[in-house]
């Protein structure tokens, strides 16, 4: 399963970058999670969450990004930001890439600014 969130990862990295934006990090890990991509769009940094789910049966990819999971994300992200000083004051932005259904036609769903840090 880790190699599908992998390769989606990577899929969702090459179309970001298709659209413009530009690669800071991947899969940057603290105890209190996860951040799949840390990308640059102009001067905004932003936080992606990579979603993917075959099935609906429980909601679709970005639903899956729960509150509990964006405070998550936040705090990770704040870390970050604190241990990359050079971007400590930039705009900050956190979207959520999702795919849902097999995985060959799965098509990428973005939504930027999906959250706010409060």
């Amino acid at each position: 399963m880790r190699a599908t969130g992998e390769a989606f990862e990577q899929r969702a990295c090459r179309e970001l970058e298709r659209a413009g934006l530009k690669a800071l990090a991947r899969n940057y890990n603290t105890r209190h999670g996860e951040l799949d991509l840390i990308m640059r769009d102009g001067d905004t940094v932003v936080f992606v969450e990579v979603r993917y789910r075959v099935r609906a049966g429980h909601g679709d990819a970005a639903a899956s990004v729960t509150r509990s999971k964006q405070e998550k994300l936040i705090r990770t992200a704040q870390l970050w930001l604190a241990a990359h000083a050079q971007h400590a004051q930039r705009p900050c932005r956190f979207d959520v890439v999702s795919y849902d259904g097999p995985a060959g036609v799965a098509r990428m769903h973005w939504l930027k600014g999906a959250f706010e840090a409060e």
